[in-house]
């Protein structure tokens, strides 16, 4: 199984896409009227880390993905766990700006490390603060410098600010440190801000046609220089769509990837933070491989392209923080992106039956933190 191991609700940055939305004056939001919070969750982690580890025990090959707020504040918890606990696999998500903090041996240890970088310096430190671009990407020069060889992924917030062409294709081929693995997620889960945003006409004008943009680059990639870049929006759904291949939600929320929130309960999804009534255990006396499954409900059960995308984000189909408009709105991207690749399915076939990219190429590591429906 995988795990979600929140440390702390902390953060050292303050984002205009998540933390700042607190300091905004917002529309009033009904979308989490059915849902109770439990507003006790302590900040940081408060259990004996030996009760964690009976737990992980239990599971024959845990993955472990550090998570906050920011994890690296904890970097003292971080450094016990992966010397104290029965777990061969770390993965972790990071703003990067602490990455210095663990030693060598220990960034060793991570099979995947994603950082939070939006595309170019200007994008980047717009939305996440002066210089938050330059002294991330110090980092991650400093651990590939100090011999990190794992995965290093891009994860990009993608807002209104966002030229995704742009974004993505500076990413994988600037001059600091070009990426082969990088993934969006849209800010669109509208806490209040909808009215106040230019999002819908974006999306017809430029997020959309970008996807199709991005896809046709993607492939012709593959074609001219015989790689699979590992775009995960891209990657994990063409190897389905390859395979025939149906999906649940392909984050693994609440079927094979679960979170482990600071008092230790578990959850499905680590957004859904104080979200008690889909708890499914504590990892005092829970089984990690008997986890009962949190589904999507809904309009999802009957949508035509269900197992493309999953359910898109188990959150926000319980939460449901969107008006009829607003979810039609956020479904279009999905069904873009469904198309694009659709139509380049043959494309891919084809470079596949030439011997100019092989499977191999399209293996990765599921459930590896990108939510993959963006």
């Amino acid at each position: 199984m995988y795990f979600h191991l929140i440390l702390t609700d902390n953060c050292n940055l303050c984002c205009s896409y998540c933390r700042a939305k607190a300091f905004l004056d917002l529309d009033e939001s009904e979308s989490e009227r059915a849902v109770e919070i439990d507003e006790r969750i302590p900040i940081d982690l408060e259990y004996d880390p030996e009760t964690l580890y009976a737990f992980l025990r239990k599971d024959p090959a845990p993955t472990v993905t550090f998570y906050g707020g920011e994890p690296l504040l904890r970097a003292d918890l971080i450094e016990r766990i992966i010397t104290e606990s029965p777990v061969q696999r770390f993965m972790m998500q990071t703003n990067g700006l602490l990455l210095d903090r663990l030693s060598p041996a220990i960034i060793s240890r991570f099979t995947t490390i994603l950082v939070s970088l939006d595309g170019r310096r200007e994008l980047t430190d717009a939305s996440r603060g002066e210089g938050v671009y330059d002294r991330a990407m110090k980092n991650i020069r400093y651990i590939r410098a100090n011999g990190y060889e794992g995965e290093l992924i891009a994860r990009m917030t993608v807002t209104e600010k966002t030229d995704i062409v742009d974004a993505v294709h500076w990413l994988a081929e600037n001059p600091d440190f070009p990426f082969t693995s990088i993934h969006w997620q849209l800010d669109a889960n509208f806490a209040g801000d909808f009215s106040h945003r230019e999002f819908a006409a974006w999306v017809a004008g430029s997020y959309n046609p970008g996807i199709r943009t991005l896809v046709t680059d993607w492939v012709d990639h593959m074609e001219t220089q015989g790689e699979v870049l590992r775009w995960y929006p891209f990657l994990d759904c063409m190897e389905d769509l390859l395979l025939g291949r149906p999906s649940l939600l392909r984050c693994g929320s609440g079927h094979t990837n679960y979170t482990i929130m600071t008092d230790g309960h578990i959850a499905p999804c680590p957004v859904m933070i104080g979200m008690k009534q889909y708890y499914v255990g504590h990892i005092r006396d829970a089984e990690p491989v008997k986890l009962d499954h949190i589904s999507v409900g809904g309009e999802c059960l009957n949508c035509p392209i269900r197992t493309f995308c999953g359910g898109r984000c188990l959150y926000s189909n319980i939460t449901r923080p969107w008006s009829e408009p607003e979810r039609r709105l956020v479904c279009s991207t999905v069904e873009n992106l469904h198309a694009a690749l659709s139509e380049a399915l043959p494309r891919v076939r084809k470079l596949l039956a030439e011997g100019k990219i092989s499977w191999a190429q399209f293996h990765h590591e599921k459930f590896n933190g990108c939510e993959i429906i963006p």
